[in-house]
C-alpha cells in the first residue's frame, strides 16, 4: 500500500451533505458579516449590494469547477492536489502556496474580528485592544490565545469538530438572520442610497474593487472547506456538490439582507462626509445601540466571538489538511503527512499551521490588512480549478466522474475570465505585491524538484510555465492599468478590462493545451481505479446463506 493509501484509511468518513454545508456555510459566514457591510459600503456606497451579488456569482462558477475535482479525488486538502494532478509538481505547488497562504491566514484574520469587536466594550481594557487602525500587544495577546482555542478543539477529533462546527453554524446563521430583521425594523431610512453621492458614489470602479478587497471574496472562500474535508465525506459524489453550492447561494441571502440592513439603518448624519468616513469600531453592534436595540448589541459582542471563532476552527482543520495534502505533493517532509490512528487528525499539521498563524498575527494586526492579503492570494488560487477541470477532462477521460456538468466547456473559461478580472479590481500596487508573496514561496519547490535529473523536471517546468507567465502578465497589466484601479494609466477604462478578459481567455487555453499525465496522476488514478474495483467485488460477492444448527 503507498503512503498517500496508508495516511488516507486514517481519515474517518464520518461528514455528510448537512455537516459539510455547515463547514461551508461556517466558513463564509465568520468575520465577513461583521465587518464586510461597513467596509464594502466605504468603498462602493449603497452599490455594495450589487458588489455582494457579483462576488457570488464569482464563486459560484468557480465552485462548479471544483465541485467536478472535488468528487473525483476525494482526498484531504483537496483544493492544493489537483493543479499536481493536472500539470505536474511547478503549477500544484504554485497553486498550493496561494491556496495554503490564502487560507491559513484567514485563522488569525477571524481572532482579530473576535479581538476588535471587543474593543468597543465599555470595560477600560477592552479599549485598549484596538487603536482604531491595529491590535495593541494586548489585542495580540488575546487573539493569540483564541488561535490556541481554535487549534485545541481540532486536536483530538473530527467528531468532535464536526459537532462543535454544527451547533456553531446553527447559532451563526440565526444571528446575522435576526440583526438584519431587528435593524430593518428599527430603522429603514431610503433616502441613505440618494444621499452622499447616490448609488455608486465612487463609481462602477469602486462596486469591482469592493468585490476584491471588502472581504467579499474573503467570506464566499469558504466555499473551499467541504472540498478540503472531501477525505471525510461518506458519499462525496453527491454531498460535496450540495454542500458547496448551497453555503454559498444560502450565505448570498443573509449577506445582502445585513448589506441593506446596515445601509437603511446608518443615521443620516453620519454620512454628511460620504460612506467612506463612517468609523464604526463594531459597526453593527454600533448601530444597534443608536436604535435603542441594546439587546441586539450584547448579542452582536456575544457573536463577534462565537462566529470568527468557528470559522477559526474550521480553517484550523482544512488547512492542516491542506498541508498534509502539500506533503503528499512531495513538497514537505514526511512528518506533515502524519495522521493519528486513533483521532484521525493530522496532528503535525495543525502545529505547523498554529506556528504560521501567529507569524501573520504579529505582522498583520487589522482586520482590514488581512483581508486584502487573503482576498488576492484567494484569486490567484482559483485559477487553477477551471484550467484543471477541463486538462483532466482531456488527459483522463477514463476516471470516474460523480459529478460531471455538461455546461463544464463553457463555464471553465467563464470562471477564468471572472478570477482574471477580480485580480485586476483589486488595485495596484495590492496585486503586485501578493504575487511577490506567491515568489516567496518559490525556494521550497527548488528545494526539493532541482535535485531531479532534467529529463524528469523538464516536463513539470513546461506544463508549469503558464502559471507562471500568467502571474507576471497580470502583474504588468496591473501595473499599467487605468488610474480607476490605481494604475499608471496606460490602458484606457473599459478597454483595460477587455484586455484582462483576454489575457484570462488566452491563459486559459494554454493552460488545458499544457496539462500532461505526470506521475502524480498516474498514480493517482491507479488507486482511485484499484478502489473502484474493489467496491465492485464487494458488491458483486454472493451473499452465503445463513448456517443453521
Amino acid at each position: 500500500m503507498s503512503t498517500e493509501q496508508g495516511s488516507h484509511s486514517h481519515y474517518r468518513r464520518t461528514l455528510g451533505p448537512v455537516a459539510l454545508t455547515a463547514v461551508g456555510l461556517g466558513s463564509i459566514i465568520g468575520s465577513g458579516w461583521l465587518f464586510g457591510a461597513q467596509r464594502a459600503a466605504g468603498i462602493a456606497g449603497p452599490a455594495a449590494i450589487v458588489a455582494w451579488v457579483i462576488g457570488a456569482v464569482v464563486a459560484l462558477t468557480i465552485a462548479l469547477t471544483y465541485s467536478e475535482l472535488g468528487a473525483m479525488f476525494p482526498k484531504a486538502g483537496g483544493m492544493v492536489r489537483y493543479g499536481q494532478y493536472s500539470h505536474g509538481s511547478l503549477a500544484g505547488y504554485l497553486a498550493a502556496w496561494a491556496n495554503w497562504i490564502a487560507i491559513v491566514s484567514v485563522i488569525p484574520g477571524e481572532a482579530t474580528a473576535s479581538v476588535q469587536y471587543m474593543s468597543s466594550w465599555k470595560w477600560a481594557w477592552a479599549k485598549d485592544l484596538y487603536n482604531g487602525k491595529e491590535l495593541t500587544g494586548s489585542g495580540v495577546a488575546l487573539a493569540s490565545v483564541l488561535l490556541v482555542f481554535y487549534f485545541f478543539l481540532n486536536w483530538f477529533a473530527i467528531t468532535l469538530f464536526a459537532k462543535t462546527n454544527n451547533a456553531i453554524t446553527v447559532f451563526k446563521v440565526v444571528v446575522p438572520v435576526l440583526t438584519a430583521g431587528a435593524l430593518m425594523y428599527a430603522h429603514f431610512d431610503t433616502h441613505n442610497i440618494h444621499t452622499a453621492g447616490g448609488f455608486t458614489p465612487n463609481g462602477w470602479s469602486a462596486v469591482f474593487t469592493a468585490v476584491a478587497t471588502s472581504g467579499i471574496v474573503w467570506a464566499y472562500n469558504g466555499f473551499q472547506s467541504p472540498l478540503n474535508m472531501a477525505g471525510e465525506a461518506r458519499n462525496p459524489g453527491k454531498s460535496l456538490p450540495k454542500a458547496v453550492i448551497g453555503s454559498i447561494l444560502i450565505a448570498l441571502v443573509i449577506y445582502i439582507a445585513l448589506q441593506v440592513a446596515f445601509l437603511m439603518a446608518v443615521p443620516s448624519h453620519d454620512l454628511s462626509a460620504g460612506w467612506k468616513a463612517l468609523t464604526f469600531k463594531s459597526p453593527l453592534a454600533d448601530l444597534a445601540t443608536a436604535w435603542g436595540l441594546n439587546w441586539l448589541a450584547m448579542i452582536l459582542y456575544a457573536d463577534a466571538f462565537i462566529s470568527p471563532s468557528g470559522t477559526g476552527m474550521i480553517y484550523a482543520a482544512t488547512t492542516s489538511r491542506m498541508i498534509h495534502g502539500v506533503q503528499e505533493n512531495g513538497h514537505l517532509p514526511g512528518v506533515f503527512g502524519k495522521v493519528d490512528k486513533k483521532t484521525g487528525v493530522p496532528r503535525p499539521a495543525l502545529v505547523l499551521n498554529l506556528v504560521v498563524a501567529f507569524l501573520f498575527l504579529a505582522v498583520f494586526r487589522g482586520w482590514g490588512s488581512l483581508a486584502e492579503i487573503v482576498s488576492v492570494a484567494t484569486v490567484i488560487s482559483y485559477i487553477t480549478g477551471p484550467v484543471a477541470v477541463m486538462s483532466l477532462r482531456r488527459i483522463a477521460p477514463d476516471l470516474k466522474r460523480p459529478v460531471k456538468l455538461v455546461a463544464m466547456p463553457v463555464i471553465a473559461p467563464i470562471a477564468m475570465v471572472f478570477g482574471s478580472l477580480v485580480l485586476y479590481w483589486a488595485k495596484w500596487p495590492l496585486t503586485g505585491k501578493v504575487i511577490l508573496l506567491m515568489a516567496a514561496g518559490l525556494p521550497i519547490w527548488a528545494f526539493y524538484e532541482l535535485r531531479k535529473p532534467w529529463a524528469e523536471l523538464k516536463p513539470h517546468l513546461k506544463a508549469g510555465a503558464w502559471m507562471v507567465a500568467y502571474l507576471f502578465v497580470m502583474s504588468a497589466v496591473s501595473y499599467a492599468g487605468s488610474t480607476k484601479f490605481n494604475g499608471h494609466g496606460y490602458l484606457a477604462e473599459g478597454w483595460d478590462m477587455l484586455l484582462v478578459a483576454a489575457i484570462g481567455l488566452a491563459f486559459y487555453y494554454w493552460g488545458v493545451s499544457s496539462a500532461w499525465r505526470n506521475p502524480t496522476l498516474v498514480q493517482t488514478e491507479k488507486e482511485i481505479l484499484a478502489a473502484q474495483a474493489a467496491e465492485e467485488a464487494v458488491a458483486d460477492a454472493p451473499v452465503e446463506p445463513a448456517q443453521t444448527r
